[in-house]
C-alpha cells in the first residue's frame, strides 16, 4: 500500500505552491488535498469553534473548507469525508512567502503542519520566496516527506519547517532566527466617516544569527528547522519555584 499524504496550506486550494507539491508527492504517495477556500495567511492555529464550516469536494482527492488551515487538517483527520485512513505524513505548503523566525507563531502554513503533528503524524511546513522555483522546492520537500515517513517524537509527530530562498545551493539544519516587522496601526475613515484600521507595515528585517534559518536564507541555503510541540520552558523551573513559594498560604 502506498503511503497516504495529507496536503494543506494557507494560500488556498488553487495556489500554485500546493499544486506543485501535490505533483511531487504523488511520485511515491497517494495525496489528498484539504485546504482553505481562500487565502488564510497569518491565521496561526485558530480553530473555528463559533461558526459553522462548509466542506466542499472540488474534484477527486481535493477538498476545500471555508475555514482556517488548522480547521482543514482537523476536518480531514477527524471526519470520515476526506481521508480513507489516518495520514502517514502531513505536508503544508508550498507557502508563497517565507516563514522565518517568529513567523512560525503566526503562520497558517506552519499551523496546518502542527495540527497534523499534534495528531501523531510526521509533518512538514514548506515555504518559499515568491519567485523561487516551486517545482524544484516541491521536489525537495517531497523527498524530505518520504524520508520522515513513520517517524514520531514524544506524544506527537515530528514537526519541521522548511524555507527556500529564491535560489539555493544546499540544505542546512537550523534553529529559529529573529525576524522583525514594521509595527503599525493605521487608522482611516471609510466613505461614510466611520473609522477602521489596518495593522502591520510593509517592511521586515531579520538578524543574521549563527545557525539560524535567517542566516541560511541570507546564505542562499534551504533551512530545515525542527519545532517543538511542548512549549514548556524547562529553564524557568527554578525561578517559577521561587515565585510559587511566595504564593503558598
Amino acid at each position: 500500500m502506498r503511503p497516504l499524504a495529507l496536503l494543506s496550506n494557507d494560500d488556498g486550494y488553487t495556489s500554485a505552491g500546493i499544486r506543485a507539491l501535490k505533483r511531487a508527492l504523488e511520485t511515491f504517495a497517494d495525496v489528498v488535498i484539504c485546504a482553505p477556500e481562500t487565502e488564510q495567511s497569518a491565521a496561526s492555529h485558530a480553530l473555528s469553534l463559533n461558526k459553522p464550516l462548509r466542506l466542499r469536494s472540488v474534484e477527486p482527492g481535493i477538498f476545500a473548507v471555508d475555514g482556517t488551515p488548522a480547521d482543514c487538517v482537523y476536518v480531514a483527520i477527524h471526519s470520515n469525508r476526506v481521508l480513507p485512513r489516518k495520514p502517514d505524513v502531513v505536508v503544508s505548503g508550498i507557502n508563497h512567502g517565507l516563514n522565518l523566525g517568529q513567523d512560525v507563531f503566526y503562520s497558517g502554513t506552519v499551523a496546518a503542519a502542527r495540527e497534523g503533528a499534534l495528531r501523531g503524524a510526521p509533518a512538514i511546513a514548506s515555504s518559499a520566496h515568491p519567485k523561487a522555483n516551486f517545482d524544484e522546492a516541491a521536489r525537495v520537500t517531497a523527498k524530505l516527506a518520504e524520508t520522515v515517513l513513520g517517524l514520531a517524537r514524544g506524544e506527537g509527530g515530528l514537526l519541521l519547517s522548511m524555507n527556500f530562498p529564491r535560489a539555493w545551493t544546499s540544505v542546512r539544519a537550523t534553529r529559529l532566527g529573529a525576524r522583525t516587522y514594521e509595527e503599525i496601526c493605521d487608522f482611516r475613515k471609510d466613505p461614510r466617516g466611520r473609522e477602521y484600521l489596518w495593522i502591520g507595515g510593509p517592511s521586515v528585517r531579520h538578524e543574521h544569527g549563527p545557525g539560524t534559518d535567517t542566516e541560511a536564507y541570507d546564505d542562499g541555503v534551504v533551512s530545515i528547522t525542527p519545532l517543538l510541540l511542548d512549549a514548556t520552558d524547562p529553564d524557568y523551573g527554578e525561578t517559577l519555584g521561587t515565585m510559587l513559594a511566595g504564593l503558598q498560604p
